[in-house]
């Protein structure tokens, strides 16, 4: 009697289940999240079909430009090396100093960056040879995974190496002479940071790199060396948006091969008019839809950056200062390949390396970023704040604070060109215990102006705190570093 009970309760529920959707698909008018959704006897009318298709492709383009977002910034870094120094594929661009480093995403200002792109395609297999010395850097593809470390952390272990190239299809020499090196695309971003403080030292590792066609290895031109033209500096932002956003992916898309991992993400492409071996001619409906799509996609950007949801994010749970790299530079992980992740880091900054995630005490770098204030509130650039640096912060090289603008991810913009402060610098205040305050405000604190960094009313920033060299207590959190405060 029980099992016959049990049987009729089952029919009934399932009976309850079907009725309550049948009723819903017959019904002439839904309302939904997205709006109210008509049908003809459960087929959706001419008008309902339309704001699907809208909306589906609106959606996809969101989740599109997160996805995007480090070939775009591969792209868009390309491009900036063109517009702003002139250079082209195998060329060697120098970034240093406040004015010159303006125009990059989340910079350090103390050290100078070498940095610059191989185009593969045009040039065949490229040779790179790195300069010995203290040097910290990397070579990725177009979607920015490290294909080598340079430097301490790379084969050549900090003597100095030679490193080829190659690209998709592209026959590998066969030569014992350099570290070869096969990439998944046509594109190859290298960078490297001369980390010695000794300015003579810093400029043979600056000036050292030699790049050529591995065709011209019997006889190699000479590698140019470039700087930014000073007037060009803001001509080009280090991340579209609007449709420069979708032109800079379509290039991206044009140039390289597709991966299996992202067949799907490609095929979303197509009706935002957005598909390989055509031009980029997006009709009114998905100029709309994309011209939206990049608003809304960068917002959800912001959000998943500036306030992460992935477990293991803040650096102690009982202070606001957080993992600034929650992503694995391989970026293809055991079962699935990651996407918030890089897309927090990419929306930030360029270009990842394995010494960047370094767990080894005195190698590599480590950062931790600010985005809030100790009571949780974003950081209003009219308002004056503080941060206490504990003596003997744990890296064996130096450490550094560096205030950028959430807006740009760039360096804040101020009258004094001050954006950071570290004890290379001379003039920095240290008290009696080897602590150091610092204050970011519009205006210094009187006695304080070489411990200030000046900030912007009307505009937000955030801060990321280095560690060159990290030593064991970053890495057991036995160092407890303070959140920055409002000053009242």
């Amino acid at each position: 009697m029980k099992r016959t009970l049990t049987k009729v309760w089952r029919a009934v529920a399932i009976l309850a289940v079907v009725t309550s959707v049948a009723g819903t698909i017959c019904a002439q008018t839904v309302d939904t999240r997205i709006g109210a959704l008509d049908f003809e006897l459960g087929v959706p009318t001419k008008g309902t079909v339309a704001k699907l298709y809208d909306e589906m492709d609106f959606q996809r383009a969101c989740q599109l430009y997160l996805w995007a977002l480090p070939a775009v910034n591969s792209t868009q870094a390309k491009l900036y090396a063109e517009v702003v120094v002139g250079s082209k594929g195998g060329d060697c661009a120098i970034f240093e100093g406040y004015h010159n480093l303006s125009g990059c995403l989340t910079p350090n200002v103390i050290t100078p960056y070498i940095s610059g792109d191989l185009d593969l395609v045009n040039s065949g297999p490229m040779v790179v040879e790195v300069p010995p010395g203290l040097l910290a850097g990397s070579a990725m593809d177009f979607w920015q995974r490290p294909l080598t470390d340079f430097g301490v952390l790379g084969p050549d272990k900090g003597k100095g190496g030679k490193y080829l190239f190659v690209g998709p299809g592209q026959d590998a020499p066969r030569t014992e002479e350099a570290v070869m090196l096969r990439s998944p695309t046509n594109g190859v971003l290298f960078f490297y940071r001369a980390l010695n403080p000794d300015p003579v030292k810093a400029e043979e590792v600056k000036k050292g790199l030699r790049i050529y066609p591995w065709s011209q290895r019997a006889n190699p031109p000479a590698t140019r060396y470039l700087t930014p033209d000073p007037d060009k500096i803001t001509a080009i932002p280090a991340m579209p948006r609007g449709m420069d956003y979708w032109q800079r992916l379509w290039a991206f898309i044009q140039s390289e091969p597709v991966e299996d991992r992202d067949r799907f993400f490609v095929a979303m492409l197509k009706p935002l008019g957005i598909e390989k071996g055509k031009p980029f001619q997006p009709d009114e409906r998905q100029t709309k839809i994309l011209a939206e799509a990049a608003f809304v996609g960068e917002a959800m950007a912001k959000a998943n950056d500036f306030n992460k949801r992935f477990p293991g994010t803040r650096y102690r749970p009982d202070a606001q200062w957080e993992y600034v790299i929650l992503a694995d530079p391989a970026q293809d992980l055991p079962g699935y390949s990651q996407l918030d992740e890089r897309a927090a880091w990419f929306y930030e900054a360029i270009f990842l390396t394995n010494a960047m995630i370094s767990k080894t005490p005195g190698f590599g770098q480590a950062y931790l970023g600010a985005y809030h204030d100790k009571d949780g509130h974003p950081f209003d650039g009219g308002q004056s704040y503080h941060l206490h640096v504990p003596p003997n912060p744990p890296a064996k090289q130096f450490w550094s604070v560096t205030l950028y603008d959430i807006d740009t991810r760039g360096l804040i913009q101020n009258k004094e060109q001050i954006a950071d402060r570290n004890p290379r610098q001379p003039g920095l205040m240290t008290n009696p215990d080897g602590s150091v305050d610092l204050y970011f405000a519009p205006v210094a604190p009187e006695g304080f102006e070489k411990n200030w960094i000046p900030t912007v009313p009307g505009r937000a920033w955030f801060a990321w705190f280095r560690l060159y060299a990290p030593l064991e207590g970053y890495f057991d959190r036995t160092w407890l570093l303070p959140d920055i405060e409002k000053v009242k």
